[in-house]
């Protein structure tokens, strides 16, 4: 490191000493090294990228069944005429993730917090949560909308709804709430207990305890794992179209029932993973993020 002092009177607003840092010739070349191989590296994962890519594609094109394949599942025509349509019943599939989602989210903490009770007085409400929890854990999503959506209608309820975008979802809410549930207790459960005895130390009671103290850090380190179900449960809103709810799935279904062509399902499908893609990467930075907080001694 090379210290330069001020001279007095050289013209200096402060006269204070500077220090401007000199790296070594070691770190110099050190960096420069890094350099060279972080560029290699990327040149190596572009040409295997690259070379795998086009080994795919001969394959696929060259198989002897390719030519008819391309005809049912891309052909450009359908996909032209698919589109707007399957666009159309995406909006659908959106306002069902936004509307499942928030109640997902509450219902999953009611249960979660729920089975975090504690006292025999209340066990009923404990083995009432876990007793929901395992059924539609177990439950296929699939069956669980099939009672739903079409057993409901056959009860002839009054004042029950058979709108199966409503029917459809409920039975979303019911299973992925199990699942959102389990995910929030795991969160309160990690919270130590020292935290409680902190909180009830200051004058808190259990319920302040729990809604101040325990249950912000729970949902903090939970974040990760409830974005990986809003991804699935975003995929999921496809089956409402088994009740006849025309969302993008049923809307591709219905050009396929006409042509006989499958290239809908393939644009239902390309338009579902666009929609999923970003939150995905939005779930990884979030991940990526509390990785690098935790590491650094941050808080969760």
């Amino acid at each position: 490191m090379t210290v330069v002092k001020d001279e007095p009177g050289g013209g200096s607003a402060e006269g204070d000493m500077r220090e401007a840092y000199v790296p070594s010739q070691r770190r110099i070349e050190r960096e420069r090294y890094k350099r060279t191989r972080s560029r290699r590296a990327t040149a190596i994962a572009a040409l295997s990228t690259l070379i795998t890519g086009v080994v795919l594609y001969l394959v696929v094109v060259n198989a002897p069944g390719w030519p008819r394949t391309k005809e049912t599942f891309f052909n450009a025509q359908y996909a032209r005429e698919a589109f707007p349509k399957v666009l159309e019943g995406l909006w659908l599939n959106v306002r069902l993730l936004l509307i499942c989602g928030v109640a997902v989210l509450v219902l999953g903490m009611l249960i979660a917090v729920a089975r975090t009770l504690r006292g025999p007085v209340f066990f009923p409400l404990r083995a009432l949560a876990a007793a929901y929890t395992d059924f539609f854990r177990g439950l296929p999503l699939i069956i669980n909308l099939m009672i739903v959506v079409l057993g409901v209608p056959a009860l002839r309820l009054q004042g029950v709804t058979v709108d199966p975008i409503l029917l459809g979802g409920t039975a979303l809410t019911l299973t992925y709430s199990a699942y959102v549930a389990e995910v929030f207790r795991a969160g309160i459960e990690s919270i130590h207990p020292s935290q409680r005895a902190a909180a009830r130390s200051l004058g808190l009671t259990n319920r302040q305890s729990l809604r101040f103290v325990v249950l912000p850090q729970a949902v903090r380190r939970q974040v990760p794992p409830l974005l990986n179900d809003l991804v699935s449960l975003q995929k999921d809103t496809g089956l409402v179209s088994i009740g006849g709810a025309v969302d993008a799935v049923r809307a591709a279904d219905i050009i396929v029932g006409r042509s006989l062509n499958y290239t809908p399902y393939i644009v239902a499908g390309l338009v579902f993973v666009a929609l999923t893609i970003p939150m995905t990467r939005f779930t990884d930075w979030v991940t990526a993020r509390m990785d690098r907080q935790r590491a650094q001694g941050g808080t969760i």
